[in-house]
This record gives structure tokens, sequence and C-alpha cells, in this order.
């Protein structure tokens, strides 16, 4: 037959997907690459309602979706606007010096948003001397359990085999230790142990794998760290 050019879906199609397999959501909101207003009317503020809209078009519960933005702006909409701010997420990739990042914690729980999701190496520092696995959480990660805010961490199996040489930007603070593979369960150890909501993984089966011999889920990790419990990563 005729080839086909493979199509990519719509966002409210890939909702249809994952609903028909009874999955959860982490959508984006990626960062305009074109000047807002798009066209003259479209703003930030209508292209974030857009995204949480099709999730209400599909009846998508608010308690199955965890929007996210780099734009903190965007994450204190919904929680201003919809019912889906509740698990707002505020994705961090440049709150790294002491002041700023506990400003900035301050700031999302003035706000009210619950969840920050820092990168990796964010949340974890070498320590060889007092730590059995070689790392301890970071003063980042301590300044969100302080404000009360719940972690997601992102990106796991993103970086070279071994864990060293190039392209180890999310395993920078940890570059001290003589690390290797099986340190991917131990850093998902440390933060499981910090109550960890989910870590997002470029390949699932190291962070289902974990989960499933700790006997962890999404819903239980904040609980379980509240209780003194093992609680850990999807």
């Amino acid at each position: 037959g005729e080839d086909v050019c493979p199509r990519i879906p719509t966002h409210k199609e890939s909702i249809e997907f994952i609903k028909s397999l009874g999955g959860k959501f982490t959508p984006e909101l990626k960062t305009p690459s074109v000047e807002m207003p798009y066209e003259g009317n479209f703003t930030q503020e209508a292209y974030a309602q857009k995204m949480i809209d099709e999730y209400i078009e599909l009846g998508i519960p608010p308690e199955d979706v965890w929007p996210q933005s780099f734009r903190p702006e965007d994450v204190i909409y919904w929680v201003n606007n919809t019912d889906y701010g509740v698990q707002g997420v505020a994705l961090d990739e440049s709150h790294l010096t002491d002041g700023d990042y506990r400003e900035w914690h301050q700031m999302l729980v003035d706000n009210g948003v619950k969840i920050v999701a820092p990168a990796l190496w964010m949340l974890v520092t070498s320590d060889a001397t007092t730590s059995e696995l070689g790392i301890l959480p970071s003063d980042y990660a301590s300044s969100a359990q302080e404000h009360g805010l719940d972690i997601i961490a992102w990106t796991l199996e993103r970086s070279p085999p071994g864990l060293t040489g190039d392209d180890v930007w999310y395993w920078q603070s940890l570059q001290d230790n003589d690390l290797n593979d099986g340190d991917k369960f131990a850093l998902l150890h440390v933060l499981s142990g910090i109550g960890t909501l989910g870590v997002f993984s470029d390949w699932p089966a190291t962070t289902t794998f974990y989960a499933n011999c700790m006997g962890l889920g999404l819903r239980e990790a904040s609980t379980n760290a509240d209780d003194g419990a093992e609680s850990g990563s999807t």
C-alpha cells in the first residue's frame, strides 16, 4: 500500500488515548516560542486555560492531572482560576543559591502552589562520610520540605552509562562520588526518604522496578513520609 507519513496527535487526542489505558496526566505547558499575546489577542492566560479546558471537556477529574510549567505565573493562574491548580507543579531549573530558592519556595506557598519540581541534582549532595549511600538530601530539598512543598524530580535515564563523562548535567552535584549505574537506585532511595511524589524518567523500567519493590505509589508518597515510613518515586 501507499506509504503514509505518521501524524503527531493533538493534545486532546493524547488525552483520549491515555484515558483509554487508565493512565494519569502530567502535561507541561511549554514556554511560548512566539511573542505573547499571539496574533494580538491570544494571551498567556488564555493559553494556560486552553490546556486545562481540554481535560474538562474530556471529563478528566482534577485529581488525575498534574499540570506543570516552568513559569510560576502559569501555575498560580491554575490555582486561582481552575480546579486543577491543587496539583499544579512549578518546574524549577533556575534557583540555585540559598536566598533565591528559599524566597521562591515561600512565594509559591504564599500563592497556593503545593508542588515544586527541580532537576535531580538540585535535590541531593555528595556525602561519603556520614551517608551509607554517599548521597544526602540538599539544602534545596530541606527548604522545600520546610515550606510544606511536595517534590517531583526530573529526569532519570537521561545520562550516559556510568553517569560520568560528558552530558552528566542531571548528576552534577554527585560527581565527587565514584558513580555507577546502580547509583540510580541509590538516588531513588534517598529521594524516597524525603517523600518525593514522583521522578520523571525517559525510561520507566528503573523507577517502576524500584516502586514495585518498595510497594510505593504516587498517592502514598507524602502520606508515608509524614508517617516516618519509606516513601518514594514512581
